[in-house]
């Protein structure tokens, strides 16, 4: 596969398995492409035109030609310059070419569209019951925060270290994380767990967990307890990184019972346990690692070895 390709599949997988629906998606780049039409040519200049056909601005080809053929790929959850000089290394003493290194999470200007993606978790929780106009207005605080909060890293600095050692590079942040949200909120209605302990079971039974666990990263409670009722069951998997931690208070009031998530800071957790919401914490480098084999899975098909690194636990289904 050319590199475009692959980057193509990824952006194509995330638009189908998003929460929002299909229409918005569509209506949203409308509205850009108009927006865009209209800029001053000092702001087209600047402007990402990819944000024009790709509605996740932390999904990125960060370094190499569109047109480059890729026929291993060294994957990890986290990149920088390390993993960068590990393919190098790979490439010049193992006989394992690497065509290409790819992050989950986001970095170079991938990072930079980060919180922009945010707004996805607007529209996972109105379809919990959290009005629409009380969820924009507790985001778009949060957004700011996330905002102020990345302005002053060194994006380039990893996507430089390709450039000079010519290995392409790029990362597929939450076109990934859309396919675990998706693969987990029909999974939970498939198992309907009654009590918080059978939400553990039930992730456990994912090969991803389940090695996780061995590795002592396995999922586990954070708020309640494992003989309690879970109630409705909602997992937060995609939309950027931890949302307000009002959201708790919104979904207690909407009738959500537990909440399985990735991470969770501990400010949100208090907020949980002051209105009675289980916390599952799934799992970090698991649960990103389901969403990226989703879609390597479709890569591999096509001809591309995969390597893993950097805490991806690569699974085949």
């Amino acid at each position: 596969m050319k590199l475009k390709d692959i980057y193509e599949l990824a952006v194509k997988m995330g638009i189908k398995n998003d929460p929002r629906d299909k229409k918005v998606i569509e209506e949203r780049l409308k509205d850009l492409a108009k927006e865009y039409k209209d800029m001053s040519p000092e702001k087209k200049a600047a402007f990402d035109k990819e944000r024009l056909k790709n509605p996740y601005g932390d999904t990125r080809i960060l370094y190499g030609s569109p047109n480059k053929k890729i026929k291993k790929i060294l994957a990890g959850i986290d990149v920088s310059v390390g993993e960068i000089l590990l393919a190098n290394e790979l490439n010049k003493g193992s006989g394992k070419k690497i065509d290409m290194v790819l992050s989950h999470h986001p970095d170079g200007r991938g990072l930079i569209g980060l919180p922009a993606v945010m707004d996805v978790q607007v529209d996972i929780f109105e379809k919990h019951g959290v009005p629409v106009n009380v969820m924009e207005k507790l985001m778009e605080e949060r957004v700011g925060v996330v905002s102020r909060g990345i302005a002053g890293v060194n994006h380039y600095r990893d996507a430089d270290a390709a450039r000079l050692l010519d290995i392409a590079y790029a990362c597929f942040h939450t076109v990934a994380d859309n396919q675990v949200h998706d693969f987990l909120e029909r999974y939970f209605k498939k198992e309907k767990p009654k009590y918080v302990g059978d939400v553990i079971d039930s992730l456990l039974k994912l090969p991803e967990y389940k090695e996780a666990n061995k590795m002592g990263m396995g999922p586990h409670i954070v708020v309640g307890k494992e003989k309690s009722r879970a109630g409705k069951v909602v997992s937060v998997m995609t939309g950027g990184t931890s949302g307000p931690k009002e959201t708790f208070m919104k979904l207690a009031q909407a009738g959500v019972g537990t909440v399985v998530e990735m991470h969770t800071p501990e400010e949100h957790l208090k907020i949980a346990r002051k209105y009675h919401i289980n916390v599952v914490i799934a799992g970090h480098m698991a649960s990103d690692s389901l969403g990226l084999n989703l879609i390597l899975d479709k890569v591999e098909k096509k001809g591309v070895e995969i390597e893993s690194c950097s805490g991806f636990i690569r699974v085949k289904r």
